[in-house]
C-alpha cells in the first residue's frame, strides 16, 4: 500500500470562469499576464479568440504544436506583441533576431552549445557550485533564511561567467541579481500599448526608468568586448577558447556586426541564465514541500557522489534529481509563452477529422503555462509530481506537450547546458543543506519575460 502523502500542490493563479472586459484585460496584464487565461485555455486542445481586434488562436495540442513550430516553421514568424516586448531589451541578439541575422548568430554559437561541448562545461560548473555552497556555511550553523530566487540568479550568473566568458565579464557579482532584477522588472513586463500593438514612438509608461538599467548592461557588454579585444592584439597565445572570443572573431563583413555580437552577449548575461535560475529556485521550493521526494533525491545524491561519478555523468547517473528540476520547470515554465504569427494562409487537420483554419497574420499563442497544466494531458495537473519524468514514465509524455525549452529551429541552444548546470547544482547544495519553507516563504508566479516568485523565495537553511 502506498502510504506516500498526497503531492504538494504549489500556488498559481486558478482557471478564469468568465471573460474579462477590455479594462479588466489592461489591468491583469499590468499585474501579471499569468492571471488572465480562462478555463477553456485549460481544457480545449485550441481556441481562437480576439485581443483588441487582434485575432489569436492560442494552441495546446501537441500535434498541432508540432505542426507549427517544427513542420511548417517556415510559415510562423514571432508574433508582433513579442518583438515590442523583447526587442527594447534584447534587440537582435538570438532570442529576437530574425531572418539572416537569426542564422548568421545561430550558426556562430551552435559549436559552443553541442551536447558534447556542453558536457566539457562540468567540471567549470562543479567547482563553481561548490564554491559558491561556502557561503550558506555560517547561515546553515544556525538555520538562517535566505533567499534561494536571488541566490540561485547570483550562482548561475558566475557559472555562465566562468564557462562562457572564462570569468572575464566586465562587472562585479555583488548586486547582480537587484540589476537583472530590475531590468526585468521594468523592460521585461508586457505594456498596454503592446497588446494594442501601439507603434514603438508611443511610450511605455511601465518601462520608465528601464534605460537606466539598459545602459547599465551595454557598459558591462561594450568594456567585455573591449578587454578581450586588447587580449586578442597583445596577448593572443592567452586568449581563451570560449564564446566570446568565437564570436569577436566572426566581426567583420559576412560575419556578425559589432552591434549583433553585443545583443547576443547581452541575452547571454542579462537572460541566458536567468531561465535556469528561476527554474532552480522553484525546485528548492517545491521539494521543501514534498519530503518523500527531498528523501529519494538525496538518497540518489549520496550514492552517486559516494562511488566517485564525475560530475559530466550526473545528468544521467541522478534521474530523481532531473525529475525533480523538470517538474519543477512544468509548474513554472521559465518561458511561460510561445508568439508566433502566421506569414501565409495555413491549415491543419487534427487525427480525428477536425480541421483548424489558420489565416494569414493570426496570433498563434503557443503557451508552456497552460499546456504544462492542461486537463487533456496531464494527471493532476497542478501537482508537483516529478514521477511523470522518471525512466519509464517520460517516454509515455508527447514530444510537444512539454516544451520548457521551446521546439523547433529555435529551440533553446542552452538546453543541455541549463540540465547539466540544474543536475550539478542541486547535488552539491542538496548533498551539503536542507532547504526548508518559513512562515514568510508565500510565493505567488509573476510573469516578468521570466516565471518569478513575487516577493522572491525566503528558505531556512540548515546543515545535513
Amino acid at each position: 500500500m502506498d502510504k506516500r502523502p498526497d503531492p504538494f500542490e504549489p500556488p498559481a493563479p486558478a482557471m478564469r470562469a468568465r471573460l474579462l472586459t477590455r479594462l479588466e484585460v489592461i489591468r491583469t496584464v499590468l499585474r501579471n499576464p499569468l492571471e488572465l487565461w480562462g478555463e477553456p485555455s485549460y481544457t480545449l486542445p485550441w481556441i481562437e479568440t480576439k485581443f483588441f481586434n487582434q485575432r489569436t488562436l492560442i494552441v495546446n495540442d501537441p500535434d498541432l504544436i508540432r505542426y507549427i513550430l517544427v513542420e511548417n516553421a517556415s510559415n510562423y514568424e514571432m508574433s508582433q506583441v513579442r518583438r515590442l516586448i523583447l526587442r527594447p531589451i534584447l534587440r537582435d541578439g538570438l532570442l529576437t533576431a530574425e531572418g539572416e541575422v537569426w542564422k548568421r548568430s545561430r550558426k556562430a554559437m551552435a559549436p559552443v552549445f553541442t551536447p558534447r561541448h556542453a558536457h566539457g562545461f562540468a567540471a567549470q560548473m562543479l567547482a563553481k557550485t561548490e564554491e559558491y555552497a561556502t557561503r550558506y556555511e555560517e547561515p546553515a550553523r544556525d538555520g538562517g533564511v535566505v533567499n534561494i530566487a536571488t541566490d540561485m540568479t547570483e550562482l548561475t550568473f558566475e557559472v555562465l561567467s566562468e564557462t562562457l566568458f572564462s570569468g572575464q565579464i566586465a562587472t562585479e557579482t555583488e548586486g547582480f541579481a537587484d540589476s537583472v532584477d530590475q531590468l526585468l522588472h521594468r523592460m521585461g513586463r508586457v505594456d498596454p500599448m503592446d497588446i494594442m500593438l501601439a507603434p514603438t514612438w508611443v511610450p511605455r509608461l511601465t518601462r520608465i526608468g528601464g534605460r537606466k538599467v539598459m545602459a547599465r548592461f551595454y557598459g558591462i557588454v561594450y568594456d567585455t568586448m573591449d578587454r578581450r579585444r586588447t587580449l586578442m592584439k597583445t596577448e593572443p597565445e592567452s586568449v581563451p577558447r570560449d564564446f566570446l572570443t568565437l564570436l569577436l572573431e566572426l566581426e567583420g563583413p559576412g560575419g556578425l556586426s559589432t552591434e549583433e555580437i553585443a545583443d547576443n552577449i547581452l541575452t547571454f548575461i542579462g537572460a541566458g541564465h536567468e531561465t535556469t535560475a528561476r527554474a532552480l529556485a522553484w525546485t528548492f521550493y517545491c521539494v521543501a514541500n514534498a519530503p518523500h521526494v527531498r528523501q529519494a533525491m538525496e538518497d540518489e545524491i549520496d550514492t552517486v557522489l559516494a562511488e566517485g561519478a564525475e560530475p559530466v555523468e550526473w545528468l544521467e547517473r541522478m534521474p530523481n534529481v532531473r525529475a525533480a528540476f523538470e517538474e519543477a520547470m512544468r509548474l513554472y515554465p521559465p518561458a511561460p509563452s510561445i508568439n508566433r504569427a502566421a506569414i501565409e494562409d495555413d491549415q491543419w487537420t487534427s487525427k480525428s477529422g477536425e480541421t483548424v483554419v489558420i489565416p494569414k497574420g493570426i496570433s498563434v499563442l503557443v503557451m508552456p503555462w497552460t499546456l504544462h497544466r492542461h486537463t487533456l494531458y496531464w494527471d493532476r495537473p497542478r501537482a508537483f509530481m516529478p514521477e511523470r519524468f522518471l525512466p519509464g514514465n517520460r517516454e509515455k509524455l508527447h514530444r510537444f506537450q512539454y516544451l520548457p525549452f521551446g521546439a523547433g529551429p529555435r529551440i533553446c541552444i542552452g538546453a543541455t547546458f541549463a540540465l547539466q548546470e540544474a543536475v550539478i547544482a542541486l547535488a552539491v547544495l542538496m548533498k551539503r543543506y536542507r532547504f526548508d519553507r518559513t512562515p514568510e516563504t508565500n510565493p505567488w508566479p509573476i510573469q516578468r519575460l521570466t516565471t518569478q516568485p513575487r516577493g522572491g523565495l525566503p528558505l531556512r537553511v540548515t546543515a545535513r
